[in-house]
């Protein structure tokens, strides 16, 4: 048993929560504990007044003050609060005496360390005391003895913060199951649309394949995905301003306002206009309700929103923490009996080795999040397990499965043993997933998409692939203020025209970027195009082009493409400079695009997504053309001013 602190006669709390909260330094102890003490005497001296049974899991107080802290939200459930989906709640059966035993106990220890404390400061002792290492009889939480008092220091931070973030996440999803926001989620979804798609995808999928083990439920959740990427969120790498819609850099983050935090925004960047002096709030809302309204962010947004939006339709969903900086949903398949990996940023399903092979990323710790559990999910999303475990330093595997199993434990106590032994078997088929060997599939050794060049190159997720290739005026081109390029696919050759005829040879040779694109060459029907790489459910493919190094800026760009779709296949040209977006036709004509002008440089962009059954990737083609013609596919005319 563990020795009260700071004295050798006291007996310990016989209590496992208190004993957790006792473990925090006196400084955390006394703080928490004042909070707690406050929840329960309200209850005690006003028993029948519903007001004070329910603490909101949002709450300031709470989340800043209780959550974060070890042993503090354990101590209301010993107590006999309940989880419920916005609140934690006292019920009405509940025991007071139960509470009064829990709270009687916190309060004694309280007391001890006041008065310590009082006795501590009227010595003038320069001894200092400290609690801030857990017991000796804990040895699941020991620390290395080799290790000097600040490494020892840094290594009990560090795992702190990692156990307050699995806690205040394992919360957090509960906010999923909240009816109303449930209802409101459907209210902006197109369920009938979608269930209509993918009941004729089904139709389709089964022709090729009878023993499919793919239902509908399966094929609606790629729908859903499709339809979250392209129609209802949208990506944020900076704001345009507000003021004269110009660009903007991020500066150092603005402070809150009270509305920011009622929406969970503790964080509010500064997207800054230099051309007006201008600040442009970005709050990050953490609150899955308001982003059904803004419907915008990085990846935090759309994991949080989109995993609402999979339990609003049915879909049983866990939120999945990367602790390298990403965050995406799992969907369980009742028909394939296994969970699904789906990012709504990438639009992208059942593709785990996405980030490790596809985004260079060295993972360490992956978490899901649901109504009903935690799981360490790592290994789902690696095949370099060895690397994994090197990189494993920031929590004792013993302590993390013991928290693990208490969080669960707690969770699960209000489940039926029906639904309990359920959860037992997907965990043993995952174990099984886990510990088999792993390779590549189609579509999962690509870089990211989603954000910025910019922004992925600083994080490492950069597909390979990627030329960078960025046209700027040659000296020709400068003088006569023209840049004019065309691209003939039969003869995969590139022409400078307004630099002395140049060959280009190879289409990725003057590509800025490309996702899972390839080009197909169909012998026996004399076709040739570009199309998505087998198995992948999207790709694109840019051109950049750069005038300002050289003193010129656009002053208009004419542009002629073409491409060809089948089924539900889509296809997406877009113009894009800065937050300047145009469409682009794709009909074989030379268009003009004045909306672009007085920039100095710009994207020309195809998405390509959609498609249905096993030849999805051919439903979608870029420069699709018989090998007897002899036409450019691609042209582009730029034409400059000076700066």
């Amino acid at each position: 048993m563990m020795a009260a602190v700071g004295s050798s006669t006291a007996q310990p709390p016989r209590s496992r929560a208190v004993s957790e909260l006792c473990q925090n330094s006196t400084e955390t102890f006394l703080e928490a504990s004042q909070l707690l003490l406050t929840y329960v005497d309200n209850i005690i001296r006003h028993p029948n007044e519903e007001k004070y049974r329910s603490i909101r899991i949002g709450n300031r107080a709470f989340s800043t003050r209780l959550l974060p802290v070890r042993g503090a939200v354990e101590c209301l459930f010993e107590m006999g609060f309940e989880e419920g989906e916005t609140h934690l709640v006292f019920p009405k059966d509940a025991s007071l005496t139960q509470l009064r035993k829990v709270r009687d106990l916190i309060a004694g220890e309280r007391n001890r360390r006041l008065n310590r404390t009082n006795q501590t400061e009227r010595s003038g002792s320069s001894e200092r005391v400290t609690d801030t290492q857990p017991a000796a009889s804990q040895p699941s939480r020991t620390v290395d003895s080799n290790l000097d008092p600040t490494a020892q220091s840094a290594v009990m931070a560090t795992e702190s913060v990692f156990l307050k973030t699995l806690q205040s996440t394992f919360l957090h999803v509960m906010i999923y199951e909240n009816p109303s926001l449930q209802k409101k989620a459907l209210a902006c979804i197109p369920v009938q649309e979608l269930k209509k798609k993918a009941e004729e995808k089904l139709v389709q999928a089964h022709k090729i394949d009878r023993d499919s083990l793919v239902n509908e439920q399966d094929i609606l959740l790629l729908e859903l995905l499709n339809w979250f990427k392209c129609d209802f969120f949208q990506w944020v790498n900076s704001l345009p301003c507000s003021k004269c819609e110009g660009p903007t850099e991020a500066k150092n983050n603005l402070p809150p306002s009270e509305e920011d935090l009622r929406w969970d925004a503790s964080r509010v960047e500064n997207h800054f206009c230099n051309k007006c002096q201008f600040s442009n709030r970005f709050p990050r809302y953490n609150n899955p309700e308001k982003l059904l309204e803004t419907r915008r962010g990085r990846c935090g947004e759309w994991a949080n929103c989109f995993t609402l939006c999979c339990r609003a339709v049915g879909f049983e969903a866990r939120y999945i923490l990367d602790s390298t900086d990403h965050v995406w949903t799992e969907v369980y398949s009742l028909a394939q009996q296994r969970w699904l990996h789906c990012d709504p940023c990438e639009n992208v399903c059942d593709k785990p080795l996405l980030y490790e092979i596809g985004w260079g990323k060295k993972l360490s710790y992956i978490t899901a999040f649901s109504k009903d559990e935690v799981v360490d999910v790592t290994w789902r999303y690696s095949c370099k397990h060895e690397e994994v475990l090197s990189r494993r330093t920031k929590i004792q595997e013993a302590v993390l499965r013991e928290t693990i199993n208490d969080l669960n434990k707690v969770r699960q106590q209000s489940l039926t043993e029906g639904r309990k032994r359920e959860l037992l078997e997907r965990i043993i088929v995952e174990l099984v997933e886990f510990i088999s060997p792993k390779t590549p599939k189609p579509g999962e050794l690509g870089g990211r998409l989603s954000g910025s060049l910019a922004w992925r190159a600083a994080r490492g997720e950069i597909d390979l692939e990627s030329k960078e290739v960025i046209f700027t005026p040659s000296e020709k081109e400068k003088s006569s203020k023209c840049f004019h390029l065309t691209y003939n696919i039969v003869e995969d050759c590139y022409t400078r025209i307004s630099s002395n005829n140049e060959k280009i040879i190879g289409w990725k040779e003057g590509l800025w970027k490309m996702q899972s694109l390839w080009r197909k060459v169909e012998s026996d029907w004399k076709i040739v195009y570009l199309a998505r790489k087998e198995g992948s459910l999207s790709g694109f493919i840019c051109w950049k082009f750069e005038c300002g190094s050289v003193g010129l800026k656009i002053e208009n760009i004419s542009v002629k493409t073409s491409s060809r779709t089948f089924q539900s296949g889509r296809i997406r040209w877009q113009l894009c400079s800065g937050n300047t977006v145009i469409d682009v036709n794709a009909d074989k004509s030379l268009h003009s695009y004045s909306g672009i002008a007085n920039v100095t440089e710009v994207v020309l962009k195809a998405e390509l997504s959609g498609g249905d059954g096993q030849i999805a990737w051919q439903h979608t083609q870029l420069f699709r053309q018989s090998l007897n013609e002899d036409e450019n596919c691609l042209e582009i005319v730029i034409k400059f001013s000076d700066l």
